[in-house]
């Protein structure tokens, strides 16, 4: 008779040679064997989940790249590259190469049903035909028109923090206000309705603590997507932490008190209202699950890495004291009124400048954006060749920090790269800056690039030249470290300012 032990040794033992199977088998039929890269990486994608659960895959990336070149294989049919020149190529607009698999992650389950949204889908023609009638609103010119209910919420910022931190001795955590303010911003914006978080002054209502437990989730399972079908989409007994379903649940609650209200009820404009009236226009086209659809990307991709961008502008500046004595000196001269209007600070280039850095060295997401290599396979400017079915990828934290493109020292802050170098030739600059822009990659590139982008730098221009006119800041000491958190969104913590109430005169920094 066989022991209790014995089955349990054959068990353990059969389960480790099926696993030690489909790690040879994997390093056997990778097609990128000749690629460099971590041993391990060769026969499972394990140790690049683990990596990304540690919360800075960002650093780890970069350091691949130095170390093996353009071209580091991630995972046994994985792939990332850092060569700017391959963005417009990995993600082109004509012919869109196939997302992976890693998006189905963001997938949400509803009594029982699989719902896709804009993010998720790998069905482009799907993407192309529902995003078409709302791309508009989203341009810089048409996001001026929801600048009434952005005011609105940086007053209300203004307002609690003049309240709790200006004159005191308290210091004022900004990763939770600035966060605070972009949620609120975000409902105001789309439904003429905050949430109540900056006046409760706490993430009273949890989103704020759903949403990053969520994106902790995402970032690490989307490195095995298989895996989620045994946490998250189990139909039997789910296993795992919050899902995006509330901000589905969200987004139906405030469509239908805007039914029930009238759909004329509000005098403001935003985005909410403009999606109804598209749906009044081709009712065939969009119907409430829609509306539904286009809700979701604004409370979703728009509050946590337009918080996190907002955060991240203010930690450097406060770092780099000639960069806030300039910043400082440039919105003093332009006597803004507050909150800054969006007309009143174009042409501030060093403002521009700040901006645009904080996004090249602090770009929203530090994945690696990937894509499924098409028929005909992909030949490196190397002469290598990439076969089709490999998923191909590109992180942001790694092709903003190209040297050639951005100039030396990429890993530092410095606005002035963005502005025309003393003696510089007119010419020179332009065609320089034009590399830069054109190659930035905060946003994505191609057709699936984030569309909110335009609302997002208005939103946060906005906030920052308000906060740097109204308030003198400072961090604790110079020698301050903030606490950074890669999980598909990069956000932070410990970012302690003290504020003072502006008074016109420099101070020290």
């Amino acid at each position: 008779m066989i022991s209790p032990v014995d089955i349990a040794t054959n068990l353990a033992l059969s389960v480790a040679i099926l696993f030690l199977s489909r790690f040879l088998w994997n390093y056997l039929r990778s097609p990128l064997k000749s690629f460099p890269g971590p041993a391990s990486a060769s026969f499972t994608n394990l140790w690049r989940m683990y990596d990304v659960f540690k919360g800075r895959c960002d650093i780890t990336h970069n350091k691949l790249h130095q170390k093996y070149g353009p071209a580091v294989r991630m995972g046994p049919n994985v792939l990332s590259l850092s060569d700017p020149s391959l963005v417009s190529q990995v993600f082109t607009t004509k012919n869109p190469w196939l997302k992976s698999d890693m998006y189905n992650v963001n997938d949400a389950v509803v009594g029982g049903v699989r719902l896709k949204n804009l993010f998720s889908t790998q069905d482009e023609k799907w993407h192309s035909t529902y995003t078409r009638p709302i791309k508009t609103m989203y341009s810089m010119s048409r996001v001026q028109e929801v600048e009434e209910n952005v005011d609105i919420t940086i007053n209300l910022l203004l307002e609690k923090l003049r309240a709790q931190f200006v004159g005191t001795d308290k210091s004022c955590e900004m990763t939770d206000w600035i966060n605070f303010f972009a949620w609120d911003a975000m409902s105001q914006v789309t439904f003429s309705q905050d949430l109540g978080i900056l006046d409760a002054g706490s993430d009273y209502r949890g989103f704020v603590g759903r949403s990053n437990k969520t994106l902790d989730y995402f970032a690490s399972i989307c490195q095995i997507p298989l895996l989620d079908m045994l946490f998250d989409k189990n139909p039997i007994m789910r296993i795992g932490p919050p899902t995006f379903v509330w901000a589905n649940i969200f987004s139906v609650e405030q469509l239908q008190k805007r039914y029930q209200q009238g759909t004329e009820s509000t005098k403001s404009i935003d985005f909410l209202s403009k999606f109804l009236e598209i749906k009044k226009k081709d009712p065939e086209l969009v119907n409430d699950n829609t509306v539904i659809l286009y809700l979701l990307s604004n409370v979703l991709a728009g509050s946590e890495s337009t918080g996190a961008f907002m955060c991240a502008v203010i930690y450097y500046v406060l770092k780099n004291p000639n960069v806030y004595k300039k910043l400082r000196a440039e919105l003093q001269a332009a006597d803004l009124s507050l909150p800054a209007r969006w007309k009143d600070i174009q042409g501030l280039k060093y403002l521009e400048a700040v901006m645009r850095e904080s996004m090249r060295v602090h770009p929203g997401v530090g994945l690696m954006l990937e894509r499924v290599v098409p028929q005909g396979g992909l030949s490196l400017p190397d002469g290598r060749f990439v076969p089709e079915g490999t998923i191909v990828g590109m992180n942001p934290w790694v092709i903003n920090k190209n040297e050639d493109i951005f100039g030396e020292k990429t890993d530092d802050f410095i606005p002035e790269r963005w502005l025309q170098s003393p003696g510089e030739p007119d010419e020179s600059f332009q065609a320089r800056f034009a590399k830069m822009k054109g190659t930035d990659f905060t946003f994505g590139a191609g057709s699936r690039a984030c569309y909110g982008r335009y609302l997002s730098q208005f939103e946060s221009y906005k906030l920052v030249a308000t906060l740097f006119s109204a308030f003198d800041m400072e961090l604790p000491s110079q020698d301050h470290e903030w606490k950074v958190i890669n999980s598909w969104f990069v956000r932070q913590e410990n970012i302690p300012v003290r504020l003072m109430e502006r008074t016109g005169e420099s101070v020290s920094v």
